[in-house]
């Protein structure tokens, strides 16, 4: 003999698929008033979204450059000597690498945002050529000017939020999502 929620759970599935099913064909209708109403993948959303997918992506770029870069270089981690010093330049590799990536994705991410995408515009050049500063920072060539130019960078990118109306504040990855890229 069947329990009762046994009875309940094999009836749940048909009914909510028919439910759904109802609800789908019941919204029928000329194809000009869908034409007419905004999806939920239109540009228009898309755009709605753009200055908080702005901001975080910047945000992560911008934790990992201090916390794993700058915050280390300043330090004197990566001095030849220092202890730990070679774990150090692998984790700001890493970072770099974490950080390029994000901000790629904050730029692709500004434009979908007019005044973002002013303000964002002047500093592409600046993103693409932190690209291959991760390589350099994990073998420890010339930390000096890989440290400044990824620190300029965030900084740059931080202003241009900043005056768009989207403020970005560092969100510091772990270790772990680092290594995840």
């Amino acid at each position: 003999m069947l329990s009762a929620a046994a009875v309940r759970r094999s009836l749940v599935a048909p009914v909510l698929c028919g439910a759904l099913l109802a609800g789908t064909t019941g919204c029928g209708g000329d194809d000009a008033d869908a034409a007419s109403a905004p999806s939920a993948s239109s540009s228009a959303e898309k755009q709605k979204f753009a200055k908080t997918r702005f901001v975080a992506n910047a945000g992560i770029a911008a934790g990992a450059t201090y916390q794993w870069i700058v915050k280390p270089f300043r330090a004197g981690k990566f001095k030849k000597g220092a202890d730990g010093r070679k774990f150090a330049l692998i984790k700001a590799g890493l970072a770099g690498t974490l950080a390029y990536n994000r901000l790629k994705a904050a730029t692709k991410n500004a434009q979908g945002d007019p005044t973002l995408a002013k303000a964002v515009a002047p500093l592409t050049a600046g993103i693409d050529a932190l690209k291959g500063l991760p390589s350099k920072l994990r073998k420890g060539d010339s930390t000096d000017s890989v440290v400044n130019s990824f620190d300029d960078v965030i900084n740059s990118v931080k202003d241009a939020g900043k005056s768009a109306g989207a403020e970005v504040k560092d969100k510091v990855p772990s270790a772990g999502e680092l290594a995840k890229g």
